[in-house]
């Protein structure tokens, strides 16, 4: 249960803020809990003057939730933190039934093919906006008649969304990633086993003298090109499409199988089966084998082991970004290791220590005084970081082009803009870039995403406004191409098209 102290309390009010289902009620500048609470140890986390704790009392009737790491303990008729399960007569029962369809999930227009009649690649663009756009053609599919209207948009409003598949700590959050100097973009938040890059995008290609460089840089980069970018404060990073990357000066090779915890969870069993202890380091979150659920699930007890981490909850701790292994600040094995509690803790156990991709791994041997040292490596030990190492996929480079069409790119294609943007987004109209389908942001506007590894290759290009050039494809019925108001007396035949270019 948690429990306050009314002496410590400073009533801060940061535990009423925090608390997930609203079991803290301030009193006369002091923090009560409420019968509500489930003891997820939110409060306790936040709490900056250790006036919360947590003992090892249960309340009547309450039910310890195993769906997830915070084994929240449930009184009857109330939920857990996540709100998905209620303690209903003394059993755990999701309070919401299965939904075996979705009616908001897009319908698919069967009238239109996957692939535009044409590219807009090598189309060229007209410009100003008031002329219809350079190529427009139709053909019949499947007994419809379809037309496609292409052109090479200048887009302002464009960027690259770049995923690094690794394991290594390049940057702080926001930072700025500069090209040469000149600021081209910034750190993005993270993803599963990736970092991310932010480049581009309208704000940066008009801040003068490097929005050219920004420029440069997404097409450079939306073409599978080599690009050399600087993190400020962090890595040197040789990016390319499609290619692993070069971070520091050294190529990577894996990107991580999951978490530290995941890769505890997912490697329990053949651990238990060779070391006392397991640690796998992450700066994300650090897994002890040991105290996870999955150590217990294999029959394990808590070995006694403290890991160098802030912990999160059971088996899963908080690591310190750094440049050293899982990309945490440990750079040896034996750091791994805060201390061992030898009153559970027995001398001679052996501790693998390894990070998220298996490729660093080291043995350790607790002594009678609680240290650890450093012991040769066995063979099956070594064969646990490989079975590691061998579920993580190869590290590389992939990129979205992100953009946005407006102005030529759509007025080209109709005398009522509005109207197109409402055909993309009912799907009566299909955008591609280059050839390739596009994800439509939901809201208002033409906001698209791309995986530039499925364009023609080489088709972006710069223009020093400056601007993007991204090859633009709408497809779209006959029937709802008029009554968009499309530029129709433009229409030709593909077939005249192909005929022409065969000259």
């Amino acid at each position: 249960m948690i429990v306050i102290s009314q002496e410590l309390c400073k009533g801060c009010g940061l535990c009423i803020k925090t608390c997930p289902v609203n079991a803290v009620e301030m009193v006369e500048k002091k923090a009560y809990i409420g019968e509500q609470c489930v003891s997820c140890g939110a409060c306790l986390r936040v709490c900056p003057f250790a006036a919360i704790t947590r003992n090892d009392e249960s309340a009547a009737g309450a039910i310890e939730c195993r769906s997830c790491p915070v084994q929240c303990s449930i009184k009857p008729g109330f939920s857990g933190a996540c709100r998905r399960y209620i303690n209903a007569g003394g059993a755990l029962i999701r309070n919401r039934p299965l939904e075996t369809e979705n009616n908001r999930a897009d319908k698919v227009n069967h009238q239109l093919p996957d692939q535009p009649l044409i590219t807009a690649v090598g189309s060229g663009t007209e410009y100003p906006c008031c002329k219809p756009a350079p190529h427009i053609v139709s053909d019949k599919v499947n007994g419809v008649e379809v037309v496609t209207v292409v052109t090479e948009a200048p887009l302002s409003y464009s960027g690259v969304k770049v995923k690094i598949d690794c394991n290594h700590h390049i940057g702080a959050e926001g930072a700025k990633v500069l090209r040469e100097g000149l600021v081209v973009g910034m750190v993005d938040t993270e993803e599963y086993g990736s970092k991310m890059l932010s480049i581009g995008g309208a704000n940066t290609l008009s801040s003068g003298k490097a929005g050219f460089m920004a420029a440069r840089t997404i097409v450079e980069l939306a073409n599978e090109e080599r690009v050399l970018l600087q993190v400020e404060k962090g890595s040197k990073l040789e990016l390319q499409v499609g290619f692993p990357p070069t971070i520091d000066g050294v190529q990577e090779k894996k990107m991580r199988v999951g978490c530290g915890s995941a890769t505890v969870g997912m490697f329990a069993r053949q651990m238990s089966a060779v070391v006392g202890e397991a640690i796998v380091l992450d700066h994300h979150v650090i897994g002890l084998l040991s105290e996870h659920r999955a150590g217990e699930e294999v029959g394990m007890q808590f070995s006694g082991v403290v890991v160098n981490g802030r912990k999160s909850t059971r088996g899963r701790y908080f690591g310190e970004s750094g440049k050293g292994w899982g990309g945490t600040h440990i750079e040896r094995a034996v750091d791994a290791v805060k201390s061992v509690d030898m009153k559970i803790g027995k001398t001679g156990m052996k501790i693998l220590v390894t990070e998220t991709t298996g490729e660093k791994a080291g043995l350790l041997e607790v002594q009678s005084d609680g240290t650890v040292k450093e012991i040769p490596m066995t063979g099956e030990v070594q064969g646990l970081a490989d079975l590691i190492a061998s579920n993580c996929e190869d590290s590389r480079v992939s990129a979205i082009y992100v953009g946005g069409t407006g102005g030529s790119a759509r007025a080209g294609v109709t005398t009522y803009p509005r109207k197109l943007s409402q055909a993309v987004h009912n799907g009566d109209a299909k955008l591609t870039i280059g050839g390739a389908p596009t994800f439509i942001l939901p809201g208002g506007g033409i906001n698209f995403m791309v995986d530039v590894e499925k364009v023609v290759p080489k088709a972006f290009t710069w223009v020093p406004t400056p601007a993007t050039v991204a090859p633009v494809e709408y497809t779209i019925t006959r029937k709802a191409y008029e009554e968009i108001g499309g530029h129709v007396n433009s229409i030709r035949p593909l077939k005249d098209l192909l005929a022409e270019l065969k000259k």
